[in-house]
């Protein structure tokens, strides 16, 4: 999928080919460059067991700064011990070298196999070539490259007005399994030319975040990779924006959406989907409760094999709700697949077959009202199919 306009920020060049990391026959190593020193804003798994590219970055992340970042799939580099950061701090080196960049501006990014070393031989051969090759590729190559189990490349980008000139933000993104917060599992790349205070630009991100990768779940499970970096270079020439900025709620929003539709192709493509899923809890006591029950349906096994059969189940769906641990009356529960009414004051409306034949849809929303309060939560997820079983057991062959 590509975005609607297809324009790129000013100022980032690309780079992609295959290192055959894990096997050959695709493009699995790739790079991202900005012709100028650009502001970054990051965000990573909070999984305690963190890949060694992730507490690289973490470090470097603290400067505010950098220019460059080298992304390669089939092999996470984590739980690689010493070595493992060695190699991680090794590919950012070759990088910074051939491109005469202090060591501290390149950022690395992995995705893949967990346990195994990186193939160092090769990869020392082809990361000069693949700095030579910058400008040679476009962000639909970058986003092919960083893919492991996704089924299409995830790219969206959007242009907005601020002061006369024309900003850029564009996204990519990976992400198919262990999708799940805080962050979903997954590596997005977000570059813009917009000048901004790393401040501001650090508020947006956050914004975007906390509603979009954290409100999706394929399976429940949290990779040891997850990143989000947000690369500014400034190269729309606008005013330099801050919080107060009246531009900066136009661009945090921008922002926002782009991280939306990121979000939703990652729930869409989940592994072996056949249908997106949004869960809106409606009316519960407080936030809290309104997002943990929204993943609480998300996840359940239950729940998500009874939409992949077109089995309006909604027992399932309340079983759930009861032992989230929220604040709820049975008799005050609505609930809705897509436009049906299902339940009424936690009673059957007797809809179920009209509830069936709309769980044939590729896009299902299931609405809860909890008649409680007044917070409401999102949550994106997908069914669960024999495939899912079939990838995540030949996911190393």
């Amino acid at each position: 999928m590509k975005s609607s306009d297809g324009k790129m920020p000013n100022g980032f060049l690309f780079a992609a080919l295959e290192a055959a990391i894990k096997k050959p026959g695709r493009k699995d190593l790739a790079l991202i460059f900005s012709e100028r020193e650009a502001l970054l804003a990051g965000m990573f798994t909070s999984n305690r067991i963190k890949a060694a590219p992730v507490k690289l970055d973490m470090k470097r992340i603290k400067t505010g700064k950098g220019q460059a970042v080298i992304v390669n799939s089939g092999n996470a580099n984590a739980c690689t011990g010493k070595q493992g950061m060695m190699d991680a701090s090794e590919m950012a080196n070759l990088v910074a070298a051939t491109l005469g960049l202090k060591k501290n501006k390149v950022y690395v990014c992995s995705t893949g196999v967990i346990g195994k070393p990186l193939p160092m031989d090769r990869l020392r051969q082809v990361i000069p070539g693949l700095v030579r090759r910058l400008g040679t590729a476009s962000i639909q190559d970058v986003a092919a490259a960083i893919m492991t189990t996704d089924t299409f490349p995830k790219v969206v980008s959007k242009r907005i007005r601020i002061a006369g000139k024309t900003v850029t933000i564009a996204g990519v993104c990976k992400g198919a399994g262990m999708i799940s917060p805080h962050m979903a599992t997954m590596l997005c790349f977000i570059l813009t030319d917009m000048s901004i205070t790393w401040s501001a630009l650090h508020a947006a991100l956050v914004c975007a975040v906390r509603s979009s990768f954290n409100r999706i779940t394929v399976d429940g499970d949290m990779s040891t990779n997850d990143t989000v970096i947000i690369m500014a270079n400034g190269m729309a020439g606008n005013d330099v924006a801050d919080e107060d900025s009246v531009y900066f709620q136009k661009f945090s929003s921008a922002l926002s959406a782009i991280t939306a539709e990121l979000s939703r192709m990652i729930a869409r493509d989940g592994e072996g989907a056949t249908k997106l899923v949004e869960i809106e809890v409606k009316n519960a006591k407080n936030q809290e409760d309104a997002e943990r029950a929204g993943f609480t349906i998300a996840n359940s096994l239950l729940v998500k094999t009874a939409l992949y059969g077109n089995d309006a189940n909604w027992g399932r769906i309340m079983a759930a709700l009861g032992y989230s641990g929220i604040t709820l009356h049975e008799d005050k529960i609505d609930m809705y697949i897509n436009r049906v009414k299902l339940v009424r004051r936690g009673l059957a409306t007797g809809k179920e077959s009209e509830a069936t034949a709309a769980l044939k849809e590729k896009e299902i929303k299931i609405t809860v009202d909890l008649r409680l309060g007044n917070s409401s939560a999102k949550v994106l997820t997908c069914d669960l199919t024999e495939d899912y079983v079939r990838i995540n057991a030949e996911y190393r062959t």
